[in-house]
């Protein structure tokens, strides 16, 4: 049994990849020889050299539009972008170009590629390097979006990702990067659009992503613990598919559903939840669906403002009790 930091099975994941077929590489900023800015790629340099992790120049363009084109030649790339907020630098590419170009091409190229970035605030690192932005990639047809809650998710979710034959835009949460798992096996592969249950319970649904689906997962425990609450939480993984099936067979127990985003309000990701569950679950539903959310506003630097603004555990606490008891 490994016990592995989330950080640590980023670059297991992608070592496995390289492993297992010689035509995934690693490119992106500081990525080689420095282990990235995050510290989640040590160690890849080492074992596969500069011909397949390639530190690239300070350029997101550059590196997807490298990525993209050897995509396109039948290798599969993995590229980061080190902040999800630098996204918007190569948006065109990403939207325009490989998110179109297997429908245009009239599926005659596949584009093969994992973007990875790290997303999310808690970091206090600022309104420009601190956004949630998963609901962006969602709305583009053609990307495929993943969000692990865990190792054994990153594990899983990464080769996945790295066999699919579209791109996928693979978001790590910085505030994950320190937490643990315990592991009996580290050879996992885990099928994009499949949702898990990280705690059942038959009194409410509550639906997360990444870090809110850890932090509803311990908002849940403590509501059965101290108010005698049982909630099933659902961590998404994936966006991109969505596992609609789970979503309603928990709907049907339960009745109740809270959603919990650390997008802001404005279009993020439950609204489109909420609105398929009122189009597939309308007459199992005992209430309208709550979403909790970071407000609509950029992410604030200062520790206490930061704090109050994403969702935290007794905001979503508080929250469910309301529901429950109806107030």
């Amino acid at each position: 049994m490994a016990q592995l930091t989330y950080r640590e099975s980023v670059s297991l994941a992608i070592a496995q990849a390289m492993r297992k077929d010689p035509k995934v590489f690693f490119i992106g900023e500081d990525v080689g020889a420095a282990g990235g800015v995050f510290k989640a790629t040590v160690g890849l340099l080492d074992e596969f050299g500069k011909e397949r992790v390639m530190d690239a120049p300070i350029s997101e363009q550059a590196i997807l539009g490298a990525a993209m084109g050897a995509a396109m030649t039948g290798l599969r790339p993995i590229a980061e972008i080190m902040f999800s907020d630098f996204l918007a630098v190569c948006w065109d590419i990403i939207a325009n170009q490989i998110a179109k170009t297997r429908y245009m091409s009239d599926g005659q190229i596949n584009i093969p590629l994992v973007i990875r970035t790290a997303n999310g605030g808690g970091s206090k690192f600022g309104a420009q390097h601190s956004q949630s932005l998963e609901n962006w990639s969602m709305m583009i047809p053609g990307l495929k979006v993943v969000a692990p809650s865990c190792a054994s998710d990153v594990l899983g979710l990464m080769d996945a990702s790295v066999k699919d034959p579209d791109p996928v835009i693979f978001y790590e949460h910085k505030s994950l990067y320190a937490s643990k798992e315990q592991l009996e096996n580290t050879n996992l592969s885990i099928p994009l659009g499949q949702a898990n249950i990280l705690h059942e319970g038959a009194d409410i649904t509550i639906i997360g992503l990444a870090l809110m689906a850890q932090r509803s997962k311990k908002a849940a425990q403590i509501l059965k613990e101290k108010h005698n609450i049982n909630a099933k939480v659902i961590d998404l993984r994936t966006l991109v598919p969505l596992d609609l099936q789970t979503i309603k067979r928990s709907i049907i127990e339960t009745g109740l559903v809270i959603t919990v985003e650390e997008n802001p309000r404005l279009c993020g990701w439950g609204a489109e939840i909420s609105s398929l569950i009122t189009e597939h679950c309308f007459s199992n539903l005992k209430g309208p669906v709550t979403r909790v959310t970071t407000p609509h506003v950029p992410l604030p630097s200062a520790d206490i403002l930061e704090d109050n603004t994403i969702p935290s555990v007794d905001l979503i606490i508080n929250e469910v009790i309301k529901k429950v008891k109806g107030e």
